[in-house]
């Protein structure tokens, strides 16, 4: 259902978001706008200030919804391979894919550096929570230590972020393959990277 088809009178706001999303899945940040959302949804090009005062605080409200329900996504993708600390981190770079070729919200809108002075104790509780989320994988996977824990959640979502990129930019539109098939690539290729990592890793001393 598209943002238009789906807005009632008295839930502007559900829909601007929503509109955000599709939009941000069609041409990224650089199509995004309050006005451009407002022509998405029929209305008037004052209408959204009612809710957001600015595009800053709409992209605000993009990037809260996005990274609660990217953290969902990740967390089932983790739940889904079992207790593997490997397999279990290896997914997030799948479960980023599937959820960021949908919504176009990747880390580049929940991180959205003219975000950063924004205040918003929502959206800020929900990046929080997303990142001790992949934190708290790498560092079950063996990490020796807090920085390494981040360098490789940086990796995991390099490499999700770059089958993405690809993605929308066109690179797999001559063949037939399916999201599915790509994210499955990026989670074998976060894996190889996991792998490689513990095997770099000194062993625990004995004791």
């Amino acid at each position: 259902m598209s943002a238009q088809r789906g807005y009632h009178h008295g839930s502007l706001r559900a829909a601007l978001v929503r509109a955000s999303f599709e939009l941000l899945a069609e041409g990224g940040l650089r199509g995004f706008s309050v006005a451009a959302v407002a022509r998405r949804l029929g209305v008037s090009s004052a209408a959204p200030y009612r809710h957001f005062p600015d595009r800053a605080h709409l992209l605000g409200a993009v990037s809260a919804e996005a990274a609660r329900d990217l953290r969902e996504a990740i967390t089932a993708a983790a739940e889904a391979v079992g207790p593997d600390p490997d397999a279990r981190l290896a997914s997030v770079a799948g479960a980023y894919v599937r959820y960021v070729v949908r919504t176009g919200a990747g880390f580049q809108i929940i991180y959205a550096a003219e975000l950063y002075g924004l205040p918003g104790d929502a959206r800020r509780e929900h990046t929080r929570a997303l990142m001790t989320t992949l934190l708290d994988l790498a560092t079950a996977t063996g990490s020796a230590s807090y920085q390494e824990a981040v360098l490789l959640v940086e990796e995991t979502i390099a490499v999700a972020h770059g089958y993405t990129s690809l993605v929308q930019d066109g690179f797999f539109s001559r063949t037939s393959t399916t999201v599915d098939a790509i994210a499955a690539r990026a989670t074998a290729a976060a894996r190889a990277l996991v792998t490689a990592a513990g095997r770099q890793r000194p062993p625990t001393p004995p004791g």
